[in-house]
């Protein structure tokens, strides 16, 4: 059963890297062409705007061959060095993209302050403005077609090339603007208009730099994906809680985590461990997640007061400002001991405070008994 599912996970993957390695192919076809014709028609008719047009469909079109190289890096198996494999490289290739749009738009920016303090006049011709508003329309439908396919197949380099191709279509437009401007009054703003948009890619780049070195350090998971692993926890019969679900990212569509489970106290080693089993399968199958571990909470069955203990506490925990939740309450009436895990919010200035407050509340409704507590981080949803 195993090997079967590891299988379609590999023909998966595959068929993906193939759908990233066509659409960047598309977009080096189309960013060369582009660079071509604009590098003539900038040089032609001596217009910077177009000329740096062209170079940025050269770093596009670098983008694209950077998407393709990570994707065949990320795409290698795992080994004994990294028995994780080599997902996260994609994230270090959307980077370098990101690097390469924060330059572009600060060389952009730099060239254009050059052109303001000393310009030139540019000489357009109507094959020119024609060619440049063909460039807008290819960047445009390949700026979307990019941006889609990465989002469809969770590729952030493609998304980072899209985006980068729909800036540029921003630049070109802009270009076309400047030479109406230009031909109707004789005013040009090219150079002032290709320092506006240089600031509008610089912080594109930045946004999406931001964005890559989150998912690096290790972002809190995605809300869905959280709620319908759990929501598929807890429909197997006895259990009655899903706690404490980390996910560790090793690249897109890529995850390792861990859970808790609450079941109750009666149930033996042997129907645990065929539950575990049960819900490590279905939740691989339905969400492409491997729960490398299931820990479990142990739920009081076996008495009323047990439960009437359990509701004072919650009651007193709650009560404490920052706390969000108490999980996995066990209590042993005759040892005169209870456990249970608080969550405390981010949001509190001093978590350790909290948890000394909560524990001290329950403390004071029940002096004789031993208490263990453990503080969680709000870690998924």
């Amino acid at each position: 059963m195993r090997g079967e599912e590891d299988m379609e996970e590999t023909v998966k993957e595959k068929s993906r890297d193939q759908v990233i390695v066509r659409t960047s192919i598309v977009g080096i076809a189309a960013n060369v062409l582009l660079a071509a014709f604009k590098a003539a028609v900038g040089t032609l008719t001596h217009s910077i705007a177009i000329t740096l047009d062209a170079v940025n469909n050269l770093s596009d079109a670098l983008s694209s061959v950077i998407t393709i190289v990570g994707t065949k890096l990320a795409g290698k198996p795992a080994d004994k060095k990294h028995p994780l494999g080599y997902g996260r490289i994609e994230y270090l290739s959307a980077m370098i993209i990101s690097v390469i749009v924060l330059y572009a738009g600060i060389t952009s920016f730099t060239e254009s302050v050059r052109k303001i303090v000393h310009p030139e006049t540019a000489d357009y011709s109507a094959a020119a403005l024609l060619i440049v508003a063909v460039a807008v329309a290819v960047k445009i439908v390949l700026g979307r077609y990019v941006k889609g396919v990465g989002r469809k197949v969770n590729s952030d380099s493609l998304v980072n090339s899209g985006q980068d191709a729909m800036l540029d279509s921003i630049i070109s437009a802009s270009t076309l603007a400047a030479a109406g401007i230009y031909i109707a009054s004789g005013v040009s703003l090219e150079a002032w208009l290709g320092a506006v948009i240089s600031v509008v890619i610089i912080k594109s780049g930045i946004d999406m730099l931001r964005e890559t070195l989150s998912q690096i350090l290790g972002q809190r998971a995605d809300s869905s994906l959280t709620k319908q692993i759990k929501s598929i926890i807890t429909s197997f019969e006895g259990v009655h809680g899903a706690y404490d679900l980390i996910l560790h990212d090793y690249g897109p569509d890529r995850y390792q985590g861990s859970v808790h489970i609450e079941i109750p106290d009666t149930w033996t080693a042997d129907r645990i461990d065929a539950l575990q089993r049960k819900i490590a399968a279905r939740v691989y199958q339905e969400t492409g997640v491997i729960l490398t571990g299931i820990g479990i909470y142990s739920m009081n069955t076996k008495d009323d007061e047990a439960h009437r203990v359990q509701t004072a506490v919650t009651e007193a925990v709650m009560s404490t400002e920052y706390v969000i939740q108490i999980h996995g309450f066990y209590v042993d009436l005759l040892q005169k001991m209870m456990r249970f895990d608080i969550i405390v919010d981010f949001a509190a200035g001093d978590r350790k405070a909290v948890y000394r407050e909560a524990v001290d509340k329950v403390q004071k409704l029940y002096p004789e008994y031993r208490i263990i507590v453990v503080m969680d981080s709000d870690v998924s949803d």
